[in-house]
Order: structure tokens, then sequence, then C-alpha cells
């Protein structure tokens, strides 16, 4: 019997924290220091989390997997991890959703590129990236950690849908009708158009898609992606 405790712990606390520390406790923690000594604070406790559950996870047995990784299911992965690069690295300038200490980042006027196909194309990249893993490596302690990940990124989505609508309810209410939660939703549902995709959103995504399976080699001793059959 495979001992997971050490593991789940380790999980649970990362995620735990992260939600804690991000809603119910940080107006009081901020009232009480400052947002400057919050945010070293926040980046303490999500560093120490982190570092945990690396440790948990190295310590862990390896276990036996599931089911049977085809190449099929890995060529599936290896699409859907693009989609997610290109979903991450498109979310990192203008993104609405992301915290700013100052003024709040100005909402588009339009849903283009990577925002019409999900109004959290950041939390959608690690929750993707959560799935493949698991897809791809199905055992016990992988399926926990990638689980983690994927509830910290969905759930923390729509707690930032709520805080933002707390904070610009006009704004972002306006916002949610041009866009989506859900990959794709609002382009089924003819809210949004897919393209516009920026270049440093498709040429930013190849790239980090490629240097990240890449980075497997090394790291994990087998190949993903594209490498696999190159």
């Amino acid at each position: 019997m495979e001992d997971l405790g050490p593991i789940v712990a380790a999980a649970a606390a990362f995620v735990g924290t992260h939600f804690l520390l991000s809603h119910p406790l940080r107006k009081p923690i901020v009232d009480t220091v400052g947002s400057a000594a919050f945010l070293g604070i926040y980046s303490v406790v999500a560093a120490a989390t982190l570092g945990w559950l690396a440790l948990a996870y190295r310590a862990a047995p390896a276990g036996t997997p599931l089911w049977v990784v085809s190449d099929g299911l890995w060529a599936a992965a290896t699409v859907v991890m693009l989609v997610a690069s290109v979903l991450l690295v498109g979310s990192i300038l203008r993104n609405p959703a992301l915290p700013n200490p100052g003024s709040p980042i100005p909402v588009p006027a339009a849903a283009r590129g990577v925002f019409a196909v999900t109004r959290h194309p950041m939390m959608w990249a690690f929750a993707l990236w959560g799935i493949c893993h698991i897809a791809v490596y199905p055992v016990a302690a992988n399926i926990i950690v990638a689980a983690a990940i994927i509830i910290l990124a969905l759930v923390g989505a729509a707690l930032q849908d709520r805080k933002k609508k707390a904070l610009q309810p006009d704004t972002w209410r306006d916002w949610e009708r041009k866009t989506s939660y859900w990959p794709f939703g609002a382009i089924v549902s003819g809210k949004a158009r897919l393209g516009g995709f920026s270049m440093h959103a498709l040429a930013g995504g190849v790239v980090l898609w490629l240097a990240a399976t890449w980075a497997h080699i090394p790291l994990t001793g087998w190949p993903a992606g594209v490498w696999r059959w190159l």
C-alpha cells in the first residue's frame, strides 16, 4: 500500500494557503501589516508550501500507472500543451484578471486572441498542464500534484471573477458578457470570434512549448512532446 499521506498533506497546504491568503485572510493581514509586508508573507508561504510539495513528490513511491499511455494519448497531450503554452504567454500582457497594485488593468473593448478563448487564459493554461500530466503519467503521486494545480487554477479563476465583480462591478460584468470562463465558450455562443492572436502569444507560446517539453529529457530522463518522435 502506497503511503501518500505526506504528499496529500503538502498538496492541501499548498492549495489551502493560496486560497486563504488570496481571499478571506488578505484584507485583515493587509490592514494590520500593510500591502508590502503582506506580499512578503504571501511569497514566503507560497515558496515554502511549494518546496514542501516538491520534496514530498520526490519522496513519494513511484507507483504503478493506472492505465496504458499510448502514442495517441501522447500526441493529444502534445497538442493540448501547445494550446496551453500560447494561452500562458498570451495572458502575460494586458490581462485584466491579473492583480495590479495601482489602478486596475483596463478591460479590452473586445475579446480577441487568448481572451476570446477564455477570460482566464493563464489559469486554464495551468489546468491544461495538470490534465495533460495526469493523462501521460497516471501514477498516484503525480495525479495528486496535478490535481492540486488544476483545483488551484480553476477555483482560483472563479474566485477572481467574484473579487473583480466586487471591485469593478460594471466593468467586469461587461467583460463577462464578452468572454467565457470555459475555453471556447464565448466563440461557440457567438460572443467572440477566434483570431487576433498577438505574435508574442503565438511565437512565445511555441518557444515555451518546445523548451518546456525538451526540458523533460535532462530533468526526468524521458522525452515529452514532439521530442518523443524526433
